[in-house]
């Protein structure tokens, strides 16, 4: 049996889904405001919504509405 492995950003957009759930996000909050609870991960992090055509202002909400993360070749 094949295991399948989660993409990156769909682990990212969990736990963001996770801290919308609990309070700590709005889904009006901009995605910049990850950056506060990612820290030294947040470059990373940053640079991959980035290259998925993510601005920071945009409300997290928009992040957690992506159904498939797929990247281009």
């Amino acid at each position: 049996m094949a295991q399948v492995v989660a993409h990156p950003m769909e682990k990212l957009q969990r736990k963001v889904r996770q801290l919308v759930g609990s309070g700590l996000l709005a889904p009006t909050d901009g995605i910049w405001k990850i950056a506060f609870l990612y820290g030294t991960e947040w470059p990373h992090w940053k640079a991959e919504l980035l290259d998925f055509g993510f601005e920071m202002q945009d409300p997290v909400s928009e992040l957690l509405l992506v159904e498939a993360w797929e990247e281009e070749d």
